[in-house]
């Protein structure tokens, strides 16, 4: 199979589709592999390197236009989707439950679309997902507290406080994987911690391993609305399945909080569960409502490209593998999990979320699947 592998094209999106590593796996098993030029330079993979591993070193053009399997970190901006055509398939981190029109473009191309994050394990575990949850949730906190300085618009707090004043108060929505990496870091800061989630068993398992040394709410209107009014730096880390996030911090929430307090929504991709977020981007990755200071970088774990490419890949790799050696078709019939990350498929949209997030008709990927089988 021929793998291409373009560069990505977000504000300081750093982050490469592949390693040489893994370009030289795929080419020993017989596949042509098309690295855009430059596409590794900013995870400190640089073009010799691909090519040492079996990789063509190719233009952008050449790079979308000729791969039957394109291999990549986030979704493709207007022009490049201009670029796909019939047939080929597109393995990427999608989120289009808040991406209307990328959806649109994606169905008329004609093309198979595989989403990251909607990849799932009959234990409900995302696997791909995971490791950029693990490191947007650390960036989160980390980020969040530096935000707090004076001198970046945030009041002026020092989270762990010193002896005779204090500590700040963190709180976190989601006790998903984004959600225990933020608590892990605010925890570790020795910040007053609160997280709120509707599964209980998650808020125990959290309460056991930090020893009872964070709060634990159930998330409902009444505890988010205390909780977020009372708190320095509130983290946004909602996930669910294939869907648009729901609004949880209301616009009001936001305004009762003290001037200078930090809001980061690591929901943001997925349109955000809190209401007064929108995207921002590395370059411009904050702004003010209401005296407090947003955080919507949509592409956050860009900022870390040599952990996160490396992350990324341990996880991507082995359906890519799976993919070129058998054929997508092929591949989803076999692997259940990577069958829930068909996002679109030649003009349909199979995955449920997305298609009730954007209110267009889902069609099961399993009667495309037979309709093939009975040609």
């Amino acid at each position: 199979m021929r793998i291409g592998v373009p560069r990505e094209s977000k504000d300081q999106e750093f982050r490469v589709g592949m390693t040489p590593d893994g370009v030289r796996v795929l080419a020993q098993a017989g596949h042509e592999v098309l690295v855009e030029a430059g596409a590794g330079e900013g995870s400190g993979f640089p073009d010799a390197a691909f090519e040492a591993a079996g990789a063509r070193m190719v233009s952008t053009g050449v790079a979308w236009s000729e791969p039957e399997l394109l291999v990549k970190v986030k979704e493709p901006n207007r022009e490049e989707a201009g670029l796909l055509s019939a047939g080929q398939v597109l393995f990427t981190y999608l989120h289009l439950a808040a991406e209307p029109e990328l959806a649109e473009r994606l169905c008329e191309a004609g093309v198979i679309a595989i989403a990251y994050e909607t990849i799932q394990n009959s234990d409900g575990a995302f696997p791909v997902l995971a490791p950029m949850s693990e490191v947007a949730g650390r960036l989160a906190t980390q980020i969040g507290v530096t935000l707090l300085q004076k001198n970046r618009g945030g009041k002026g707090l020092l989270v762990g406080g010193v002896p005779g004043v204090m500590r700040g108060r963190i709180t976190v929505i989601g006790a998903g994987v984004v959600g225990i990496n933020a608590v892990r870091v605010g925890h570790a800061l020795g910040a007053d911690v609160a997280v709120l989630d509707v599964d209980l068993a998650r808020l125990t398992y959290l309460y056991d391993i930090f020893r009872g040394e964070l709060d634990t709410l159930y998330s409902n209107r009444a505890n988010i609305a205390r909780l977020v009014t009372e708190s320095d730096l509130v983290v946004g880390a909602v996930y669910i399945h294939g869907r648009r996030a729901p609004t949880l911090v209301t616009e009001d929430m936001v305004a009762a909080m003290d001037p200078g307090s930090v809001v980061v929504d690591v929901a943001v991709d997925q349109g955000g569960c809190i209401e007064t977020i929108h995207p921002t981007t590395h370059s411009d990755p904050t702004y003010i409502k209401h005296g407090v200071v947003h955080y919507g970088v949509a592409n956050m774990p860009g900022a870390v490209p040599r952990t996160s490419t490396f992350a990324l890949t341990n996880t991507t790799f082995p359906y890519i593998e799976r993919i070129a050696s058998g054929g997508v078709e092929q591949a989803v019939r076999d692997d259940s999990s990577l069958r829930l990350g068909a996002n679109v498929w030649q003009g349909h949209l199979v995955c449920e979320g997305v298609a009730e997030s954007l209110g267009r008709p889902y069609v099961p990927l399993e009667r495309l699947l037979d309709s093939l089988d009975a040609l």
